[in-house]
């Protein structure tokens, strides 16, 4: 449950700071185009990373609850990688596709190692 725990920190503290990221260099026009929509989607994704990043602690800690709510942050992370590509496709943005069609790879393989 190694390779899970890791990659469920790694990501949680990925998707954190890429919308810092966004965020700080005002790549996020949707902030005034769509503010309802878009933080209801930020509020999503955050919570996505921090259930990441929690289940991940807990599975390199080899605490009991850990697997359960890994699970849980991989379904919302699934969600999430199946969805947001969407957007960038749209915009033609294809190398963003292919991260989250790895991303969704990599998810499925912590998941069978956990589940």
């Amino acid at each position: 449950m190694k390779f899970a725990g890791i990659f469920g920190i790694i990501v949680g503290a990925g998707m954190i700071g890429q919308w810092l990221m966004s965020y700080i260099s005002k790549q996020i026009p949707e902030l005034k185009t769509e503010p309802i929509r878009i933080g209801f989607h930020l509020a999503g994704e955050l919570a996505t990373a921090l259930t990441l990043i929690l289940s991940g602690i807990g599975l390199l800690g080899s605490s009991p609850w850990a697997p359960t709510l890994f699970l849980i942050a991989s379904g919302m992370l699934l969600y999430t990688a199946i969805v947001s590509p969407g957007y960038f496709a749209q915009r033609g943005q294809w190398i963003w596709v292919l991260i989250f069609g790895v991303l969704i790879s990599l998810s499925i393989i912590a998941v069978l190692q956990v589940a």
